[in-house]
């Protein structure tokens, strides 16, 4: 029994055993699986700045040939971005939080004014605004000048003037003469300017990968394919410089659209507005000449009709004597009378005073 009662209690904790030993292996298998499924997840965090450019990479390139370096290089280049973003975003938040000020050191403002002076001679003032523009490092970008009447005239400018210099020139041209109206604005491109450098950063980066895979490219298929990829990455990046190129422009330079005008011309005394004998004589004459002159180009101006007309009286007048001449002729002419007897009897004339005799 006892050997029997051993047997029969060595049986149950065999299989204790194997039991644990089983849960043991089921829960190794399950932290492992854990620890590979987070270790998956950071690859795919690591590798989310590649995948916009595998997926317009060619058959042959995304059979992963190439991709352990291009991964590499991905992951290292959202590891360099992700830091600067950052700091980006953090410099972003801070200006929505305080605005910098037009002189702050880093702010980026573009400044545009209007000002319209009235001058004693607008050549002369005109002249003046370019030195003073010039002087100060600017530039005149247009200018036109424009004479109204024998004694008036007017000019029109464009003036680039630099940002430090910009109150000191305004100052100036508003003394030149009287100020007639002015207008001024100034928008803050900070932020614009930023994110433009930001994605010139990223797109940079962008083709310097694209042309690292071209090197790497084997088949003529991915080489062109390649190509095309560069091209309009290559086009976006000038684009982004374009952009740049013109914020930098209105940023460093400001505009100021100037117009200078002269006074209205003193009105003369009354004397000398009345007339006199030559006066008249000459505004007599005047009016002659200019009512023949009249005449003259009415009589032009009739003189088709009336020439028209009197051909046509002609017509009329011979077409009416041959009318007239044919009716004559061809009218009958009435017959002879018989002629009076010449014979003289005492029967044929009656005595004077009495009746004729038998």
């Amino acid at each position: 029994m006892t050997s029997d009662n051993g047997r029969f209690f060595a049986r149950p904790t065999r299989v204790r055993r194997h039991r644990r030993a089983r849960l043991r292996a089921a829960l190794g298998a399950g932290a492992l699986g854990a620890v590979l499924l987070v270790g998956g997840c950071g690859a795919a965090d690591s590798a989310a700045g590649t995948e916009d450019l595998k997926a317009d990479a060619p058959q042959g390139l995304a059979d992963g040939r190439y991709a352990p370096d291009g991964a590499d290089e991905a992951g290292s280049a959202a590891a360099s971005a992700a830091p600067a973003e950052g700091a980006e975003g953090a410099k972003g938040a801070g200006r929505l939080q305080k605005a910098p000020k037009p002189g702050a050191a880093g702010a980026h403002v573009i400044r545009t004014t209007e000002l319209s002076v009235e001058v004693e001679s607008a050549s002369k003032a005109a002249a003046a605004a370019r030195s003073t523009v010039e002087a100060s490092g600017g530039l005149v970008a247009t200018e036109t000048t424009e004479r109204i009447d024998d004694r008036h005239e007017s000019s029109h400018l464009v003036l680039r003037v630099p940002q430090d210099r910009y109150q000191e020139v305004l100052g100036r041209l508003a003394g030149s003469g009287k100020v007639l109206s002015r207008s001024s604005n100034a928008k803050d491109v900070t932020d614009q300017v930023v994110d433009v450098e930001s994605r010139i950063a990223t797109q940079r980066a962008s083709v310097a990968r694209v042309r690292e895979l071209m090197e790497k490219a084997e088949k003529l298929s991915d080489v062109v394919t390649l190509e095309g990829e560069l091209s309009s990455r290559q086009a976006d990046l000038e684009s982004l410089l374009a952009q740049q190129a013109s914020l930098k422009d209105r940023t460093s330079l400001a505009t100021v659209t100037l117009d200078l005008t002269e006074p209205d011309a003193p009105r003369t005394n009354g004397k000398d507005d009345d007339p006199g004998f030559l006066d008249a004589l000459g505004g007599g004459w005047d009016a002659f000449v200019t009512m023949f002159r009249w005449i003259a180009v009415a009589l032009g101006a009739s003189a088709p009709f009336l020439v028209t007309a009197a051909l046509a009286l002609v017509v009329w007048r011979t077409v009416r004597a041959r009318r007239s001449a044919r009716t004559a002729a061809e009218a009958p002419r009435p017959e002879a009378e018989p002629e009076a007897r010449t014979e003289a009897g005492p029967q044929a004339r009656p005595e004077a005073g009495g009746t004729p005799a038998p």
